[in-house]
């Protein structure tokens, strides 16, 4: 049973991961796995507006994906984007990444192998995950301009579509705990967080959406 106070909290924090970052030409977007096709559909568009020139899909297989996505994250993407009408020769695919940062790291060697140079870059992401996607970026990759870019949905949208709402706001609270976690072990620069953002996010944890916490 998700209540009301549950989803006022929920919305908090959907609010607080969405960056309002402008979009703009970029040398690349990365399109970051996850069980979101969503994403994929995200980074078309920025393809095919003529945003990018290039899209990279990173991503193996998580417990979340194995069924759905049984030949990796990052080939569904490709697949996905190539049906939407992205030439396959416009698109890299990175299909051993498991992680956030592991997204960013072997997307880089892999641009670096194919001797593109980036100067800025979109991140692709789940609309929950984009303070996350930015802060590891820029932990790991500090040369480049960074920007977030995820699908204009409001969270009841994104829960219908998913299909799954209790699923959508344990991971919600997860993307959030590993905003307050991961700049203390070196995975992420620290972000400041409201007040207000901290309160739901602890009221959350108290109603047991803790299924995605580390």
């Amino acid at each position: 049973m998700i209540t009301s106070d549950n989803w006022a909290d929920a919305e908090v924090l959907w609010d607080y991961q969405h960056m309002g970052q402008a979009v703009e030409p970029c040398s690349v977007a990365l399109g970051l796995g996850s069980h979101d096709l969503g994403v994929a559909d995200v980074a078309a568009r920025l393809y095919l507006t003529g945003t990018v020139p290039l899209l990279v899909f990173t991503g193996a297989t998580s417990a979340t994906t194995r069924e759905r996505m049984p030949r990796g994250e990052a080939e569904h993407y490709r697949e996905r984007a190539v049906a939407l009408g992205v030439p396959p020769r416009a698109i890299l695919v990175e299909p051993e990444a498991r992680n956030t940062g592991e997204n960013i790291r072997f997307s880089l060697a892999l641009l670096d192998r194919e001797g593109i140079e980036v100067r800025s870059a979109l991140l692709a992401c789940k609309p929950y995950e984009e303070r996350r996607a930015y802060a590891t970026a820029q932990k790991l990759w500090p040369e480049v301009r960074w920007r977030c870019v995820s699908s204009s949905e409001s969270l009841r949208e994104y829960a219908d579509r998913i299909g799954d709402a209790r699923l959508v706001l344990d991971m919600l609270v997860g993307a959030h705990q590993r905003v307050l976690v991961y700049p203390t072990k070196g995975f992420a620069v620290e972000q400041q967080v409201p007040e207000a953002v901290t309160g739901a996010y602890e009221r959350l944890c108290d109603a047991e959406f803790t299924g995605r916490l580390l």
